[in-house]
């Protein structure tokens, strides 16, 4: 995939000979709105729990009474530049929806031996799993929530929790119309966690079942492409690599051609 005139030029002005341009040149038009306190309302994303805690955004055009779609969006590991691998800096879900007409909820990783959420993996995969069940749940029927239009989706780590806590038994695998995994994915190589490896990945992957998958990678896609040919799991499969070398989901918060892409996908697998 190519760079459209509009995201090249300030890449060239920046940096002309980088063959990996850096898509923080490209100024965002979107910027997620900061945590509030309180109930959650229109317009606003909200800390909801207690050590263990989920946060939720209601669009700008929510009505009670009415149904949406719901965006469930798991965050990265903890890592530099201040990431502490919190719900709250997630940024998918609201690039994907602008803020209107999805609701968009950010879930933790539950360490229920601390009391907390996981900044770096799992916590508890068990735990993680009935906690989201939990909460999908409850934000479907609290606030309109349509439980045959939830999307699951992740950057990083969270990219992985698509498979690996998303079709991690039947009762969870049953939540999900699709998935959006951004960065990584669940099998393609050994992580530091039990069960990372190519079998486990692969009971996992049988789960899906055909539903679509959105797959994106800055640089490249073709690792995660090559792997899942060698399951020889049939799936609906869609494979889009980011044309930048940064390791961030904020893109989806820029004009790039790929946020259009992935917008068109989701409007697609929701019709």
């Amino acid at each position: 995939m190519s760079l459209t005139r509009r995201e090249l030029l300030p890449v060239l002005l920046q940096n002309p000979r980088n063959l990996q341009p850096d898509v923080r040149f490209i100024p965002p038009d979107l910027k997620v709105p900061e945590l509030s306190e309180g109930p959650p309302r229109p317009g606003f994303r909200v800390r909801l729990g207690g050590n263990v805690y989920h946060v939720l955004y209601l669009p700008e055009d929510w009505q009670p009474g009415s149904t949406y779609p719901l965006l469930v969006e798991y965050p990265g590991n903890a890592y530099g530049e201040g990431g502490r691998g919190m719900p709250e800096e997630s940024n998918l879900g609201y690039g994907i929806s602008g803020g209107r007409g999805f609701l968009w909820l950010c879930l933790p990783f539950v360490d229920p031996h601390l009391n907390q959420n996981a900044s770096n993996w799992w916590g508890d995969a068990q735990a993680t799993v009935d906690y989201c069940l939990r909460t999908v749940l409850s934000v479907c029927d609290e606030f309109g929530g349509d439980r045959s239009r939830v999307l699951l989706c992740g950057f990083s780590r969270g990219a992985i929790a698509c498979n690996y806590i998303g079709l991690r038994n039947d009762s969870i695998c049953r939540l999900w119309r699709a998935f959006i995994c951004h960065s990584h994915y669940d099998g393609v190589r050994r992580w530091p966690h039990r069960d990372s490896d190519r079998d486990s990945a692969l009971q996992r992957l049988r789960r899906l079942e055909r539903r679509p998958q959105f797959i994106s990678h800055e640089g490249s896609i073709e690792e995660t492409r090559k792997y899942l040919e060698s399951t020889k799991v049939a799936g609906d499969f869609t494979f889009h690599p980011l044309p930048y070398r940064n390791h961030t989901d904020a893109w989806i918060l820029r004009p790039v051609f790929l946020r259009d892409t992935l917008r068109q996908w989701v409007r697609g697998v929701l019709a």
